[in-house]
């Protein structure tokens, strides 16, 4: 059972704004060193405003420069990933389907290692544009490989697995080979999810992506309600089925590149959170698509305040903290809808 939220879209959507602003506020004011959630939005109110408002300016440094900037490219992390899944979901007509599912994640990881072992590039690529890099190459030969075994979701996804292992398996070579101790801690801790060195240049990029991505995938909401009853279906109700699986795979490649060329390997958020948002909403992309962009959003956000105040003195990865509760969430969501086909 779905909860009625057709009847109120300007209700839903500010609930979501205000849980939003809520949730990131939260995120800048928790940590090792909590601080008062006034002095977060009024440092807020001076960095967009000019206010005025006398604040300590090593609180204020640390909450804007670090802790905002965070939680934003951790919403907007959150959020694509999500919207990744929902859309892989739907095209691939496949449960299980995520943003990982096209390899690009393990191809991200061999850019950044080769960068940041081999010192590939020369000193040109930072880690994650050598992330991105790798994250686009595999992309490319997943496109290539799934085109050569017939263009079918079956391929895509085979493709995706095959490429995946080959690329995790050339990751665990160069780390194996070449890596000293120090490097080899450094790269499994950037495999795992790290938002620790996220700063505001990050964010300039993770946010406008999202939103680009967020608006191709509602442009093509309707034709994704299509997708739902095959291809065949779709394309009999005119839809340019080709050009539209192309142009939404294309967009959820770009997007966790992207994601992942700036957090790293972050599990679980685009294969839980698009089936959280259709027990919320149901089926219909119009909805579902918003609501798993918020949910995504305001569950990274959390997860990275538990990656920071969960042990003390010490920051998780991410990836562990999205895991450690999406695998539960995941269980309960199999339990609630039980797979029968």
């Amino acid at each position: 059972m779905t909860l009625p939220f057709h009847a109120g879209k300007w209700g839903g959507g500010a609930l979501g704004t205000v849980s939003l602003i809520a949730a990131l506020a939260a995120g800048a004011a928790i940590g090792e060193t909590s601080i008062p959630v006034d002095t977060v939005f009024q440092t807020a109110a001076n960095r967009l405003w000019a206010a005025g408002y006398v604040l300590d300016p090593i609180d204020e440094g640390v909450i804007w420069n670090y802790r905002v900037a965070r939680a934003v490219a951790a919403a907007a992390c959150g959020a694509s990933l999500a919207l990744c899944g929902a859309i892989l979901q739907s095209l691939l007509r496949n449960a299980l389907a995520d943003p990982y599912i096209l390899g690009i994640s393990a191809g991200a990881s061999t850019g950044a290692v080769s960068v940041a072992i081999l010192g590939l590039g020369g000193g040109l690529l930072s880690l994650p544009l050598g992330a991105f890099a790798g994250a686009l190459t595999a992309f490319g030969l997943v496109s290539l490989l799934a085109v050569l075994a017939g263009r079918s979701s079956a391929a895509v996804i085979l493709a995706g697995i095959a490429c995946s292992q080959l690329f995790n398996a050339v990751t665990s070579f160069i780390v194996t080979k070449s890596a000293t101790a120090d490097q080899a801690r450094g790269i499994m801790f950037w495999l795992l999810g790290n938002l620790s060195g996220v700063r505001w240049p990050d964010a300039g990029l993770a946010v406008p992506v999202a939103l680009a991505g967020f608006l191709v995938c509602l442009l093509h909401a309707r034709h994704l309600d299509a997708f739902a009853f095959g291809t065949n279906a779709a394309a009999s109700a005119g839809v340019p089925v080709r050009r539209v699986y192309m142009i939404l795979i294309a967009t959820a490649a770009i997007m966790t590149a992207v994601m992942v060329s700036i957090a790293g390997s972050i599990g679980f958020v685009g294969l839980v959170i698009p089936h959280a948002a259709r027990l919320l909403v149901g089926v219909r992309h119009g909805l579902l698509l918003p609501v798993s962009a918020w949910l995504g959003a305001v569950f990274m956000i959390f997860a990275d305040i538990l990656s920071r105040i969960l042990i003390p003195g010490q920051v998780l990865p991410i990836g562990v903290m999205t895991a450690l509760a999406g695998a539960p969430a995941f269980a309960l969501l199999l339990i609630h809808r039980p797979v029968t086909r």
